[in-house]
């Protein structure tokens, strides 16, 4: 059992994908049952924590006079900075730039400043816009462009990576094109906003509540806040509503304000922030702006790439680096180029702390590819399938990362020419260009991009997971593990796992709340990681008592311990069946533990920041989407009419639910290219901060035919749980199709002779300032 995805046993009778089983929380969800933190019941005395908020972008704090704030009656307290008995700093990654309550200047339009303790939410609220603040304003930078002009600050240190020499294969290729792309930020939009209930215990304990990705940074976050051992605080997450991303760090800051008010009064304390203030407060997408120079032959095959990647990174680090250091090993998608170089450059502005978000600087740096492919197609004549088919990795030379780590199954060639194949692109393709020439204000398009998808964290020490399984005398299963559940299944997934190696059915085993206070030191639910590293922790721990079972009951029945077998209808002991509770329940009068830890870390993984090289990911996930757009060039508005998905998930842990993820992450990556709109004003306040202001997919957003297939027959190589593959952020990347397919039917106006280079968000307007452009283009 020393490799659990390679034992026969584990893979099912016909070694293919598991069965689908419906999410374990899907009755409570439809029911209105489930439970999140703001219905959590109420502890006596409960308080309520509201933030008070800074109303300039960049100034210092002249005076803070918060005593209106103080005699508003039904307020508690009001704590600032110099109340946390610990350190005033919820940086993750230990920059020590960023407090938790500002000290002496702000640095962006929404920074807590304070905090408002009082009996109700309503009365906190009320008070926190009674604060008396007096700012020294300094200058601020808000957008790329200007925190280049003005050499703002990076807030990480930038990282190249580099193969070859690209000066001298641009020089010496036939053909060069150079050009920029601007792709623009998200917001999370989670249903649940930032969420935590904090209640105070003897001896300095605290259990927490949090709506958060990463229960043991929070603990920690906590812990440092309080100046107490990581022992006293203990967290808690039984589901979040939404996540994306936007709960592995900015989580911390709710977490913290709520422990510290409870930590003070030593009552229960609660914050939910409302919707302006969390979009206010917390940090979205990444924003790039994507300069390449690219070097390509009339074949259209790629010689040298150069690109500089510059994301607007916000007031602090958070995990800046990192997104920005991901968008550049994204940067090749799927494709092999020469000569290259690629360059970050992580830029500090007085904006809201940009952080992770589904995909974590891989749809930006992927954006950066296919538009790459989009101009050579256009320059070349050649139809873009073409290009990319011509420039995935292959094999011998062909097959080495910028990052120098080798691709040893590149199957974008024939995911692409299957899917073209499936969705007759070339058909239909040729029909929306012979439709488009008779049509004055509807024209159509369409577009077929591929995606290669790294899986792993490329903080090496994150690639680890723990759990902990409990098999009772009766014959149940309680499974505890590090990760959490945002509505994505993986919850589901350990389920299964469990039930699959004991042979059981699904009311027998029970997935208890995340807590810190039985998986310890756990890492964050991101980076498509979670059903990877916990399954194979979960399995870990259910092989270990599936050991001990196993020699008991050889022992006990005289057999061998090969003709002890694990079944559906029971555990088939030599030439009899005993029930699964029959067994335990022997097992425990014999005085065998029931109960184990597991434990996982991902092999073959490495990487050096200093030299950019090294295996930062243990293997890549693998996509193509088809999407066909109808543009209505009187409004600028677009309609998806059809999309086709054939994504690779490996054997699937379970199709229904990752077909569901396939689904959601086109939709969430499609509307993040289309209509995900940032505005912020001369001042840096975010004028998109609710639902009436930033416009999110709706259901009538969806496309009108809608695709779905997993690639059959292609178990993971490597041996992950069961040889399944990560399906949480790469299908986000296929929303990049419906980018390409409005630029193509744009591309109509020039009769398919000049790049549209269509920006993202790819809204309205933008859509009718790129048409504008073309039509006085092609006028020429």
């Amino acid at each position: 059992m020393s490799d659990p995805a390679r034992n026969p046993e584990t893979q099912g009778a016909a070694g293919g994908a598991s069965p689908s089983m419906r999410h374990e929380s899907a009755p409570l969800h439809v029911s209105g049952s489930a439970v999140y933190i703001d219905d959590l019941p109420e502890p006596r005395g409960l308080l309520h924590v509201v933030p008070g908020l800074s109303t300039k972008a960049h100034a210092r704090l002249v005076s803070v006079d918060l005593d209106a704030v103080r005699a508003v009656p039904g307020v508690v307290c009001v704590l600032t900075a110099a109340d946390i008995p610990g350190e005033n700093q919820v940086s993750p990654v230990g920059r020590q730039d960023e407090p938790l309550l500002a000290e002496g200047e702000v640095s962006f339009y929404g920074q807590p400043i304070f905090a408002v303790v009082a009996e109700t939410r309503g009365i906190a609220r009320r008070a926190a816009r009674l604060a008396r603040i007096i700012y020294e304003e300094r200058p601020a930078v808000l957008t790329i462009a200007q925190a280049r002009e003005a050499g703002s600050a990076l807030v990480w240190r930038p990282l190249v990576m580099s193969r070859g020499d690209v000066e001298a294969g641009l020089a010496a290729a036939p053909r060069r094109l150079s050009g920029q792309v601007t792709v623009g930020g998200q917001e999370h939009f989670y249903l649940e906003g930032q969420a935590a209930l904090a209640q105070p215990g003897e001896a300095g304990e605290m259990q927490l509540w949090s709506s958060t990705q990463h229960p043991t940074e929070t603990q920690h976050m906590v812990a440092h806040c309080l100046a107490v051992p990581s022992s006293l605080v203990t967290v808690e997450v039984r589901r979040m509503g939404g996540a994306f991303g936007g709960k592995e760090t900015q989580a911390n800051t709710p977490a913290c304000l709520a422990a510290l008010a409870a930590h003070r009064i030593g009552r229960a304390a609660k914050i939910r922030l409302d919707r302006d203030d969390d979009m206010l407060m917390t940090g979205k997408r990444h924003d790039f702006v994507v300069e390449y120079d690219v070097g390509f032959d009339d074949e259209g095959r790629i010689l040298a790439v150069d690109m500089v990647l510059a994301a607007r990174c916000g007031w602090s680090a958070d995990l800046s680096g990192p997104v920005v250091d991901r968008a550049l090993f994204h940067a090749d998608n799927a494709y092999f180029y020469p000569d290259v170089r690629l360059r970050g450059e992580p830029l500090k502005t007085n904006t809201q702390s940009n952080t992770a978000y589904r995909g974590f600087g891989g749809p930006q740096g992927i954006v950066a590819a296919e538009r790459v492919i989009e101009e050579i197609a256009f320059a070349t004549g050649l139809d873009p399938l073409d290009v990319r088919l011509r420039n995935v990795y292959g094999t011998g030379t062909r097959n080495v990362t910028p990052y120098h780590m080798t691709v040893e199954d590149s199957i974008s060639a024939d995911i692409m020419t299957q899917l073209a194949l499936t969705c007759e692109y070339r058909k239909r393709r040729q029909a929306l260009r012979e439709a488009n020439r008779s049509s004055p204000y509807i024209r159509r398009g369409i577009a077929l991009t591929p995606v290669k998808f790294g899986i792993s964290f490329t903080a090496t020490h994150y690639n680890q997971a723990g759990a902990l399984v409990h098999v009772y005398t009766d014959g149940s299963v309680q499974v505890n593990h590090g990760g959490t559940e945002m509505g994505q299944g993986l919850h589901t997934k350990m389920v299964q796992i469990v039930l699959r190696e004991f042979g059981l059915r699904e009311e027998k085993v029970r997935i208890t709340a995340t807590t810190t206070g039985k998986v310890p030191n756990t890492s964050a639910t991101a980076a498509s990681s979670g059903a990877d590293l916990n399954g194979m922790a979960v399995l870990d721990a259910v092989h270990k008592i599936k050991a001990r079972l196993v020699k008991f009951a050889a022992e006990q029945w005289n057999v061998s311990e090969r003709s002890v077998q694990f079944l559906p209808e029971g555990v088939q002991v030599g030439g009899q069946c005993i029930a699964f509770q029959d067994l335990t329940k022997a097992a425990y009068y014999a005085r065998v533990s029931l109960s184990a830890n597991g434990f996982y870390k991902t092999p073959k993984i490495s990487w050096n920041a200093e030299t950019g090289r090294g295996r930062p990911f243990y293997y890549f996930a693998y996509g193509a989407a088809c999407a066909e757009v109808a543009v209505d060039l009187l409004t600028g508005e677009n309609r998806i009419e059809r999309v086709d998905i054939l994504h690779d998930a490996g054997l699937s842990l379970n199709p229904a639910i990752d077909i569901g993820q396939i689904e959601g992450g086109f939709v969430q990556g499609a509307g993040w290219l289309t209509m995900e709109e940032l505005v912020w004003d001369e001042a840096g306040h975010l004028r998109t901060h609710a639902p009436s202001t930033y416009k999110i997919p709706a259901c009538s957003d969806r496309p009108r035919i809608f695709n779905v297939a997993l690639l059959e027959g292609a178990p993971n190589r490597e041996a992950t749980i069961f040889r399944s593959k990560a399906v949480g952020e790469p299908p986000f990347v296929h929303g990049v199709a419906v980018l390409h397919a409005i630029s193509d039917a744009l591309a109509s106006l020039t009769a398919y002779q000049t790049c549209p280079r269509l920006d993202a968000p790819a809204t309205p307007e933008q859509i009718l300032r790129t048409a504008q452009r073309l039509r006085q283009q092609a006028a020429h």
